[in-house]
């Protein structure tokens, strides 16, 4: 079942919205909390976010600026402000699709099956810190390109990905080279590891590869302590 997330501040029209959802065969999530809407959206990681601009602590502008730049969760914007200037602004943020209120349900659950059909593709992809790596191919998408990443280093970056914040043992990485952790090349490991540190910081990545001494690697945005 497909999961929607609902940020809107209106209680009847957030009702409104997640009883429409449900009826249509989707689990409605309500966000009420404004001010750090995009961390909660981030940890909850529904296939679609439906987002009202006009909130009280913080304007949806940000919060559709905030998640796009840290996931790629689709964003439809459902918003009463019907200018042409916010519309672009939104889309410019990243926004998939921007709809005005009043709207009328069937063209509302057209355009959310539309967006989430249009994302279905992306099975095979891994989600980093804006940015994208396709399990298959290993195809890297950053910054509106793309990259082909060698084998080993794309199924080194895999493995970090799946790890997500937990530790990813020098054991696992070698099991994800070579198919085998019954020895560890600490050597070849070495080699690898810093070929990726260097695509990875030529690339501007925002995510880096950290060693901690004994246990393992992850990965870390350079602004973390």
């Amino acid at each position: 079942m497909k999961r929607i997330a609902v940020v809107e501040d209106e209680a009847y029209m957030r009702e409104e919205l997640c009883s429409m959802l449900k009826k249509a065969g989707y689990q409605a999530l309500e966000v009420t909390a404004f001010e750090d809407a995009a961390d909660q959206l981030a940890a909850l990681t529904p296939d679609l976010v439906i987002l009202d601009l006009n909130l009280p602590e913080i304007s949806g502008f940000q919060i559709c600026r905030d998640l796009k730049g840290k996931t790629f969760i689709p964003i439809l914007v459902l918003t009463s402000r019907d200018q042409m200037a916010d519309e672009l602004q939104a889309l410019r943020l990243g926004a998939d699709e921007y709809l005005t209120k009043p709207c009328r349900k069937e063209r509302l659950l057209a355009r959310i099956a539309n967006i989430l059909k249009r994302y279905e593709g992306r099975t095979n992809l891994l989600e980093g810190q804006g940015f994208l790596l396709d399990r298959v191919t290993y195809t890297l998408y950053i910054n509106n390109t793309s990259v082909v990443l060698p084998k080993n280093q794309g199924k080194l970056l895999e493995t970090l990905l799946a790890g997500g914040n937990n530790l990813v043992t020098a054991k696992q990485l070698c099991r994800a080279l070579w198919n085998t952790a019954e020895f560890i090349d600490e050597n070849a490991l070495q080699v690898n590891l810093t070929r990726l540190k260097k695509t990875m910081a030529n690339l501007g990545m925002k995510q880096k590869v950290v060693a901690v001494r004994g246990l393992g690697y992850r990965l870390e945005t350079e602004d973390m302590p």
